[in-house]
């Protein structure tokens, strides 16, 4: 037998209701927010990984899926959305349009990680990406979108936290302050952190090793050192989460895993996933589409783990489960007669079933119960003989009885009636 790839998850009809109700909410949120749906390849040169997300980044240097395409190129699958999105948005001149740029997605990314609970090499992620403008009403867009999703999901534990990294002219003043402190530091470090020491620093800051959050408890705040634009800037998004009543908490360790962020950052957490605590996060990157080639253009966007949140997702969020008709047909006439009624009824719109596999009523009804069928229709050789069928509902068990001839009808319209 061959089984699955370890840390790529197959997701059963059983979870997929989970699923449905979080997709549901993205589609629901983004369109309330004016965000319209792109889809963008699971696969790029690897070029736009490298120089989007950054050389030094563990994702770049460790994560990556890349492999060599028949002609030599290399290729890299996805491991995160917005590096192709600004990609689409460069090459489909899409900056010429004169109306506000701004998409989500839904879709697999993948990263070679150990597995844990919520983090998996092919993983799912619903994002959106907005366009064009630098007014720090655009990040507070973004975010709110953010939280009202999650918020609506009646997700346990959340917390917003808050952070600026400033303009890019604000980093290498601050790199200098912060690897001095670092420095002397360094045998307390865990040995990605002594390296990141030299290639990014900022990434000692977001270490999970509790022994290098102690040691970098005290160490200087980059919002300390930021031009007084970029200072302005958090105020004005500190301002207007205020005015918008979204509580929030300033996390000045939140510098993001990813050299293309600027000024602000953000991340939602939770209480209730141990280690890996973040079930969405993102912020501003105004130098990116400058960096892949296209015009200087702001932007801002997010990404949520949709895996992380259906682990959260209480069990009153999920729907109750769909009516439907199962048609219970035996007999060589019953049988023939309950697949020109299954035809029907799923024409007129009414979510039908049955099991070919069963031959007597007995295990019909059983197979009805097992589905949880709202109706079962009955029919055997006797029904079709007589020109009708028996309509049982499944939880009352009361019956009624149905002229064959506009049975499909008869049920379409006492099932689609309002209740």
């Amino acid at each position: 037998m061959i089984r699955g790839i370890k840390g790529v998850k197959d997701t059963l009809p059983d979870e997929m209701p989970r699923w449905q109700v979080i997709e549901g909410a993205a589609r629901r949120f983004s369109h309330l927010y004016g965000f319209r749906e792109i889809r963008v390849p699971v696969f790029e040169m690897t070029e736009l990984f490298a120089r989007s997300i950054g050389t030094s980044t563990d994702i770049v240097e460790k994560e990556m899926y890349t492999f060599q395409d028949r002609d030599g190129s290399s290729l890299t699958l996805r491991p995160e959305a917005t590096a192709g999105v600004v990609r689409a948005y460069i090459e489909h001149n899409l900056a010429a349009s004169p109306t506000a740029q701004k998409f989500y997605y839904l879709g697999p990314m993948f990263r070679h990680e150990r597995p844990q609970a919520g983090r998996l090499r092919q993983f799912h992620q619903y994002g959106v990406e907005s366009f064009g403008s630098a007014s720090p009403q655009a990040d507070v867009e973004v975010i709110s979108l953010l939280w009202r999703f999650l918020s609506s999901l009646g997700l346990p534990g959340l917390t917003l936290e808050l952070n600026s990294l400033g303009e890019a002219g604000d980093r290498p003043a601050y790199k200098t302050v912060l690897v001095a402190f670092l420095k002397p530091l360094e045998d307390k470090l865990c040995q990605n952190c002594r390296r990141r020491i030299e290639t990014n620093p900022l990434r000692v800051l977001d270490c999970k090793v509790p022994a290098c959050k102690a040691a970098t408890e005290a160490a200087p705040k980059l919002t300390d050192h930021l031009s007084s634009f970029a200072r302005e800037h958090f105020e004005a998004v500190r301002a207007t989460l205020d005015g918008l009543r979204i509580p929030y908490l300033l996390n000045p360790r939140l510098v993001r895993g990813l050299d293309y962020y600027t000024l602000t950052t953000f991340e939602v957490t939770t209480t209730h996933l141990g280690a890996q605590n973040a079930v969405g996060a993102g912020g501003r990157y105004d130098g990116l589409v400058e960096v892949l080639g296209g015009p200087k253009t702001p932007a801002v966007g997010f990404a949520v783990g949709i895996e992380r949140v259906s682990l959260m997702l209480p069990e009153g969020s999920l729907p109750a489960a769909p009516k439907t008709v199962f048609v219970a047909g035996f007999g060589p006439q019953g049988l023939e007669a309950g697949v020109r009624l299954l035809d029907e009824l799923r024409f007129l719109g009414v979510p039908a079933d049955t099991d070919f596999r069963a031959s007597s009523l007995k295990t019909l009804l059983r197979q009805a119960d097992r589905l949880q069928a709202t109706y079962c229709a009955i029919l055997g050789d006797d029904e079709v003989a007589k020109g009708t069928l028996i309509l049982r509902h499944m939880q009352t068990k009361e019956q009624q009885v149905i002229p064959l001839g506009k049975a499909a009808s008869s049920i379409a319209s006492l099932f689609l009636k309002p209740q």
